[in-house]
């Protein structure tokens, strides 16, 4: 995948808005509401929003400190690697999602939540937004960042954005299911 890195990251910035607007609405629910669940394998809202939260606590600090010491400029385009465009496109929403099995600390399943966990997931995002302009100004491809299943294994920034902003949008439409 090769893409305009103005256009990447103005796609990103409008994921993430649309992100904040969609879990803003969560706010005219009751708690009761939000930790609804189906049985007791599968996630109540707030659980899916707390999943994420665990992701942006390494993700959004990772990101911080890479672009910081980045000495990169940025390029024209932003040309995905193969690993990297498999990793964020299966983490975009679709009707036939995958069901993909999360590491044990960062399953929320049974822990007890409140609206704080909608609050500290929009102040996250508030972050990605400021992570994504600061973004402008290095290279999305030379600047590489770790993973959280592993230290070892590098994406190129551009591709770990994508991958948590998609995250975000996935658990998102898992959160509205677990409303029905």
């Amino acid at each position: 995948m090769k893409i305009k890195t103005e256009f990447l990251i103005l796609d990103l910035i409008e994921r993430t808005r649309k992100n904040i607007n969609q879990v803003e609405k969560l706010y005219q629910l009751t708690e009761k509401e939000l930790n609804k669940k189906k049985n007791q394998e599968t996630w109540s809202v707030l659980e899916c929003i707390e999943h994420l939260n665990l992701y942006g606590e390494f993700y959004i600090s990772e990101i911080e400190q890479k672009i910081n010491k980045s000495k990169t400029n940025p390029e024209t385009f932003f040309k995905s690697g193969i690993i990297g465009n498999y990793f964020a496109k299966s983490m975009l929403p679709s009707e036939k999602m995958k069901k993909i099995k999360t590491f044990k600390d960062k399953d929320p399943n049974g822990t007890n939540l409140n609206k704080k966990t909608i609050d500290k997931f929009l102040e996250q995002q508030r972050q990605i937004l400021g992570l994504l302009n600061k973004s402008k100004k290095i290279s999305l491809s030379k600047t590489k960042t770790s993973i959280s299943i592993s230290k070892l294994i590098k994406l190129k920034l551009g591709n770990t954005l994508r991958v948590l902003i998609y995250h975000n949008e996935r658990h998102i439409e898992q959160a509205k299911t677990a409303l029905e």
